[in-house]
């Protein structure tokens, strides 16, 4: 009965770390390639972004900058959640000339990010907002009525209380530029470190047959020790 009560009490400790301060995030797509590859499992800090308690003196809380990356909930699809980085603030305006990003008035240094060549240019996503979201592939109809109304001259302007999130792979992301801000309530906080990267194929998120499911579960253990990316482990996401 006490061995009992001792697991049961480090089963209740777990479980309540990763309900309310933890949170596993499992890298299923390239949009953050140069920074988090597919495959990855990262570890989520929930605190830092949740609103503070003021009776909690003790929990870390700060506001969301620029250049953090975030967890969150996509806008309109509850059950998606996403890892993008945080471009602008509410009140920052933004534009991009071919792939660089501009914060008010001035070219981001993002070494990070993905640049178009003169091949794949593409000038809704590369010189974004110049064209109007009606012409954009892959825009969600809500966005391209919500977008002019936020635009000033070549701007968009961030509204208060949301943040304009994008992949780090420019050239493969979908993001605020195809559905727009992402709501403050919609984020659930950071990724910390990668715990463990498996050498895992893009379309593995849409095999969820159950055949699937067994056969990939029999391949990550045949191969857990020669395709487990070992110098990832315990490398921290910035």
């Amino acid at each position: 009965m006490e061995a009992l009560a001792s697991i049961s009490g480090v089963v209740v400790v777990v479980l309540f770390a990763f309900t309310f301060v933890f949170q596993n995030c499992v890298i299923p797509s390239g949009s953050m390639k140069q920074t988090l590859r597919i495959g990855d499992h990262v570890l989520v800090d929930r605190e830092t972004f949740a609103p503070p308690a003021h009776w909690a003196l003790f929990q870390h809380y700060r506001e969301i900058r620029r250049g953090d990356i975030i967890v969150f909930i996509k806008p309109h699809e509850p059950d998606l959640t996403l890892v993008k980085r945080v471009i602008g603030i509410p009140g920052d305006r933004i534009h991009m000339r071919n792939g660089v990003v501009y914060v008010n008035g001035v070219a981001q240094n993002e070494p990070q990010a993905t640049r178009p060549t003169s091949s794949d240019y593409d000038p809704y996503r590369d010189d974004f907002p110049s064209l109007p979201a009606q012409e954009a592939a892959g825009a969600t109809g809500l966005w391209s009525v919500e977008m002019p109304t936020y635009k000033q001259g070549d701007d968009l302007v961030v509204p208060a209380g949301k943040y304009f999130a994008m992949g780090d792979n420019r050239l493969r992301s979908l993001d605020s530029r195809y559905w727009g801000f992402v709501p403050r309530e919609n984020i659930l906080g950071r990724p910390l470190f990668n715990y463990w990267s498996f050498v895992t194929s893009e379309d593995q998120q849409y095999k969820t047959s159950p055949g699937e499911r067994i056969a990939w579960w029999g391949h990550t253990v045949l191969h857990f020790f020669d395709q487990t990316r070992w110098k990832r482990t315990l490398h921290p996401i910035r």
